[in-house]
């Protein structure tokens, strides 16, 4: 005999609040107080209620559709992450449901919530995911879920990321390679575990290397934050050798505030970036980057979703990491001077 399966009055009882009021609060809507929903989802969690079970019997059980949570829907990087998604999507017979949340956590557990009984499985990005209890408050256990360049608090989603860390220390000893020796550093947002890693793999490249001195300005990882750290450092008063930016939109911002101060890129200071979106390769000079291959991301992060929901199975947590690759071009100065031939891309 099998286990019953919980109800949705089942939760209500334990709580001790209303059917719609247990409806409302896993739905993510605000018409309820918080110590309320953190008490229905606290008690959902325990019993191991699923949502719209019961509906999802009398159906196919599946929606044929993906949820994708993410910090932002614009901007390339994301734009390419959902490209690869998508890819994978169509040629499997399934469809998107997107949300973004700007940065904000209780938007982001409001999207996180809203997905239930919606999709079959998340993709999910989150630098609120190594905070204790954030996930497990607002993904139900029988929810399929992979994470996207996401630290967790405790490993119990399969995950694909990035080497940030590696990749932002084989930027760096590139530009030391090429003899800079005061390099400043373009950071991302101190929420986001991304740039955190990126800010590590640099100072731990300046600490290596005798007579290497970095200093580190502020960004959020959009091209205006990365025009506003250049128009510092030319305020600073003399140049660095090197500007690293920890993504490629600052970089190019910083480009730009260079170009219409009459500051030469690499003549007059080396310029690199992170990611290698489509624009660093166009733009002039083409921006020197570590390749992350976004849209693969994307792509391999919902295969492996997939195959946790065609499973008869249940998949343990599987956990990737990606190296980015350094890929030299006109922005870092001489291509042939340190590096072997596979490095430098002729443009």
């Amino acid at each position: 005999m099998g286990r019953q399966a919980v109800t949705i009055r089942d939760v209500a009882r334990e709580a001790q609040v209303s059917v719609a009021t247990v409806s409302r609060a896993l739905n993510g809507h605000s018409n309820v107080a918080e110590p309320v929903r953190q008490t229905v989802l606290e008690v959902a969690r325990r019993l191991r209620y699923s949502p719209h079970a019961a509906a999802r019997s009398l159906s196919s059980r599946s929606t044929q559709t993906i949820g994708v949570v993410l910090p932002d829907l614009h901007g390339e990087f994301f734009s390419e992450l959902i490209r690869g998604i998508d890819a994978v999507a169509r040629s499997r017979g399934r469809h998107l449901l997107l949300s973004s949340y700007h940065g904000e956590p209780d938007e982001q557990a409001a999207a996180l919530r809203t997905m239930r009984g919606r999709v079959d499985g998340l993709l999910v990005m989150s630098p609120y995911a190594d905070v204790p209890g954030f996930l497990a408050d607002n993904l139900p256990d029988t929810l399929p879920a992979v994470l996207i360049n996401t630290r967790q608090a405790d490993p119990l989603w399969s995950s694909l990321g990035i080497d940030n860390h590696a990749g932002a220390l084989a930027m760096t000893r590139h530009l030391l390679d090429l003899g800079h020796r005061r390099i400043a550093f373009i950071g991302g947002p101190d929420t986001n575990h991304d740039a955190r890693e990126r800010l590590r793999g640099f100072r731990d490249a300046i600490a290596g290397q005798a007579g290497a001195e970095g200093v580190a300005y502020p960004g959020r990882f959009d091209e205006a934050s990365g025009q506003s750290a250049g128009r510092t450092i030319l305020q600073a008063g003399t140049l660095p050798d090197a500007v690293f930016a920890a993504n490629d939109m600052m970089a190019l911002g910083c480009l730009y505030a260079f170009a219409q101060a009459g500051v030469r890129v690499p003549d007059d200071i080396a310029l690199a970036g992170f990611d290698d979106i489509p624009l660093a390769r166009v733009v002039h000079p083409s921006l020197t980057t570590m390749r992350v291959s976004i849209a693969a991301l994307g792509g391999k992060a919902l295969t492996r979703l997939l195959l946790q929901l065609e499973s008869d199975e249940t998949l343990d947590p599987d956990h990737q990491v990606l190296e980015p690759e350094l890929v030299v071009r006109q922005s870092s100065a001489d291509t042939g001077a340190s590096l072997p031939p596979e490095h430098a891309e002729r443009n």
